[in-house]
């Protein structure tokens, strides 16, 4: 079979296309045949060598959607799944055409959903609604998720907005990415070009604050974040596009009584997950929520499409077409 596989961890160049032998699934697991597969940031951590627990060769991909193959009662020949995991991390990932995929990962796929959008909710989306109730999300609350044009950034802001939040606040670094926002209907975007982050959600909640801030980027967004923080905030921080670094003042924490932790969707359980996703689909289905792709390319494409995600921070998902 067909597959994006990197025989080093060096750069884009690394990524090529090779035949490997399909799969064969073991216990607990059915073959998922792809349609497509997400292109995420990890892609590129692992691609560029900064994710030494990942070995290669490796078949990169950590989420994707595809049809059953050799199916059970549970999930019959032809049952539309999206899933993600370990894949592309520390097993074969999603750029190829098949993965054996255990049952407790697959997820159901409303016929209402394409195959590209499907491809790209798993990791965005159950991040957003996962760490949205970690940090006691409940309607009528202001809700910061900085980076409108992010997969994280948007699947927070869209998700928060759907299930009642008071209000549900965004950023971006750019102003035509504030224009595009506009565009499609995201009404509460902070141009950071015109005016500073905590500035602006002042400004739109009224001067309350953020009650929560789920920071998808780091670096100096996470620090000003913080100085927008309401009384008993909570922060979560799952991840460093921005910069792994960040200077914090501890009064922004200390005066306002807020917590800040740190998220990683792979150490939720797959019961989780399945609790999440089906909140996701109802209002996927309803069109409530409507993820955003920016560009889907052929399988072939991989390295041109993780160059395109991180070198120029398209608004929305990059979707390889399997």
């Amino acid at each position: 079979m067909r597959a994006m596989r990197a025989d080093r961890f060096s750069g884009y160049h690394d990524l090529k296309l090779a035949d490997i032998p399909k799969p064969i699934p073991s216990e607990g697991r059915l073959l998922v045949r792809m349609r497509a597969a997400g292109v995420t940031p990890l892609d590129h951590t692992i691609l560029s060598g900064q994710f030494p627990r990942s070995t290669a060769p490796l078949v990169l991909g950590n989420e994707g959607a595809g049809v059953i193959e050799g199916g059970d009662a549970d999930f019959p020949d032809g049952t539309r799944v999206a899933f993600l995991g370990p894949f592309g991390v520390f097993e074969n990932g999603t750029y190829s055409d098949y993965v054996a995929v255990p049952k407790e990962l697959l997820l159901r796929v409303p016929d209402a959903i394409d195959d590209t959008a499907a491809a790209s909710l798993p990791v965005a989306y159950l991040t957003a609604y996962i760490a949205l109730m970690n940090a006691g999300f409940a309607a009528g609350k202001v809700v910061l998720a900085p980076a409108i044009g992010g997969s994280v950034g948007n699947a927070v802001t869209q998700l928060a907005r759907a299930l009642g939040a008071g209000h549900s606040i965004s950023s971006t670094t750019s102003h035509a990415k504030a224009k595009e926002a506009k565009a499609l209907g995201f009404s509460e975007v902070i141009d950071l070009t015109d005016e500073g982050l905590a500035d602006g959600v002042k400004r739109l909640s009224e001067g309350h604050g953020a009650d929560i801030v789920i920071d998808g980027i780091g670096g100096k967004i996470l620090s000003a974040a913080l100085s927008a923080l309401a009384p008993g905030a909570s922060v979560v921080t799952l991840g460093y596009s921005a910069g792994r670094e960040s200077t914090i003042n501890v009064t922004d924490l200390i005066w306002k009584a807020a917590s800040i932790k740190g998220f990683l969707l792979l150490t939720e359980s797959a019961s989780a997950w399945q609790a999440a996703w089906s909140v996701i689909s109802d209002l996927l289905v309803s069109g409530k929520v409507k993820p955003v792709v920016a560009k889907v390319l052929a399988l072939e494409d991989a390295a041109k499409g993780l160059r395109y995600l991180i070198e120029e921070r398209p608004f929305g998902r990059v979707v390889l077409k399997i």
